[in-house]
């Protein structure tokens, strides 16, 4: 990978920690709104069913099945109906408050920052995401990650999400790069992996959650250190 000049990378859970930054959000909704001693139910037993919905809803955005909208009114409905407490309001009240409240949390992927450090003298550091892109913006901005990136494509501003080539095209161009001349690194295997290679472009899978998907000409690793074995 001698040719690498510009390094593209996903944001949430490759390098903004979102499951830790949620969680630490929802505990803090939960306890404000005192959901326990409401519905009887403690926040252990209701964060697995957010994780359920959250990610499934995503999953159904990538796949276009439905709309970021769609997502944002359905998923603490679902999330707090599937664990038993039926409250339209208290579902409505998490969905405004939680986006920023998530933003006061800035934990980074564990080695992000080493990574980073090691990267930018060497190469031209972009990101790729699929977040709303009022809440990605205020991850990069108020968090340590701020500084590092020379592109940020957000998704929300082309109505295109990952694994559709055409963002990986627009990033392209806005970065003034050469796919040929690039690497894209990311933890989802459909919108990371899948996307940036039907493009034509170089990837790492960063499995996280050991779902040993593969690949010809993929690496895979499974802590952001090992970046550095490749570039």
């Amino acid at each position: 990978m001698n040719t690498i000049k510009h390094v593209f990378f996903d944001l949430d859970n490759t390098l903004w920690d979102f499951r830790k930054n949620a969680k630490f959000a929802l505990a803090e909704l939960y306890i404000k709104y005192d959901v326990e001693t409401k519905h009887g139910f403690s926040f252990d037993e209701f964060h697995p069913y957010y994780h359920q919905s959250n990610e499934g809803l995503w999953a159904q955005i990538r796949d276009k099945e439905i709309t970021k909208e769609e997502l944002r009114a359905r998923r603490f409905k679902q999330a707090f109906d599937n664990l038993g407490i039926d409250d339209d309001e208290l579902a409505a009240i998490f969905e405004e408050e939680y986006m920023e409240t998530i933003t006061n949390y800035n934990e980074v992927v564990d080695g992000a920052m080493e990574l980073l450090d090691y990267l930018k003298p060497k190469y031209s550091l972009h990101i790729i995401t699929n977040g709303f892109i009022e809440v990605s913006k205020r991850k990069i901005e108020s968090s340590i990650l701020n500084g590092y990136f020379q592109t940020v494509t957000y998704a929300d501003e082309l109505k295109i999400l990952k694994p559709d080539p055409r963002i990986f095209s627009h990033a392209i161009e806005k970065s003034e790069a050469k796919k040929e001349e690039s690497i894209y690194i990311g933890d989802d295997w459909i919108a990371d992996v899948v996307g940036s290679k039907k493009f034509g472009m170089s990837s790492i899978f960063f499995d996280r959650l050991n779902d040993n998907f593969s690949m010809d000409d993929v690496p895979t690793i499974t802590h952001l250190d090992e970046v550095k074995n490749y570039l």
